[in-house]
């Protein structure tokens, strides 16, 4: 394996063991066994699919379906699960984030180098 995919897959093994992660793993495994989000993650999906019969024939949804549709989204972003999960996520993106900036610094410096590795 080439030295840039080793470092890549530790890089990945190190982002697994962060606290971000698990706490992601955690909160999805907790809304995956909340019954009452699976029903509204259920309920919006097919009023999602009924949104999108109506633009792909050119109409516009029937207003109860948009009321049902804002209604049911209103219950999942109050839903305890759903909170934790967005949360969690935020946090792990926030992790993401600064490793992105770390590699996209240290490129701009591996760019300045003279020395040119085979990958």
């Amino acid at each position: 394996m080439a030295a840039i995919e080793e470092m890549a897959r530790e890089l990945g093994l190190a982002l697994g063991r962060t606290a971000q992660y698990q706490d992601l793993q955690r909160a999805a495994r907790r809304a995956d066994d909340d019954r009452e989000l699976a029903t509204l993650r259920s309920e919006l999906a097919k009023l999602e699919e009924s949104v999108a019969r109506s633009v792909r024939a050119g109409e516009e949804p029937a207003p109860e379906v948009a009321e049902e549709y804002e209604k049911a989204f209103g219950r999942l972003q109050a839903s305890p699960a759903y909170q934790g999960l967005v949360a969690a996520q935020a946090n792990f993106d926030r992790v993401l984030g600064r490793v992105n900036e770390g590699i996209s610094k240290a490129i701009e410096e591996g760019a300045k180098s003279r020395i040119i590795i085979s990958s």
